[in-house]
């Protein structure tokens, strides 16, 4: 059974661009670095249904191939896969509970913890994402590693997920079309 797994992920495995072959040969070099870490803290002001934003972030996921992506290596070569499927939990750290002054202190250290933790390129996801609640202020924090996105990927990642979320909230807003590609 293990090995017809490990065949089926090698026929679903696909070449790397030249950059993320260059950032997955950096990573071997120096396991464990968050130096290719992306990361990326937003401030949502307003009620916030946490239910609803973890649905409209895993329908993003659901759409991108790129966030579902794992590295690999198959015949001595760097590969990725494209998993079928990927359901992210949304944890969420209260910080209400504190002094204002506190809060922001204890965001700024749990923001910085995280952006400093590595991502394991062949177990995935290469995203990590969780939401900071201090008092009536919502923050949502995402780091993704440079393999799977860049500054452009994530302004569509971030699009994306406001469109789900007032579509999932209620809204009148239709559904962005399926990507092509």
């Amino acid at each position: 059974k293990e090995k017809l797994v490990l065949l089926l992920i090698a026929l679903l495995a696909m070449p790397l661009s030249f950059a993320q072959e260059r950032l997955w040969f950096l990573d071997q070099l120096e396991p464990g670095t968050a130096a290719y870490n992306i990361p990326t803290a937003t401030l949502i002001e307003g009620n916030l249904d946490v239910v609803v934003l973890e649905r409209a972030l895993n329908e993003v996921v659901k759409r991108q191939e790129a966030l579902r992506t794992t590295f690999i290596i198959t015949n001595g070569q760097p590969a990725q896969v494209i998993l079928p499927e990927l359901w992210l939990q949304l944890p969420v750290v209260d910080l209400s509970v504190l002094a204002e002054n506190e809060s922001e202190t204890e965001a700024r250290r749990l923001i910085a913890k995280y952006a400093q933790q590595s991502f394991d390129l062949s177990r995935g996801p290469m995203l990590r994402v969780f939401l900071l609640r201090l008092n009536h202020n919502k923050h949502i924090f995402v780091t993704i590693h440079h393999l799977i996105a860049d500054a452009w990927s994530i302004g569509i990642l971030f699009h994306e997920l406001s469109v789900f979320y007032e579509i999932y909230s209620g809204g009148e807003s239709s559904p962005p079309p399926d990507l092509s590609v």
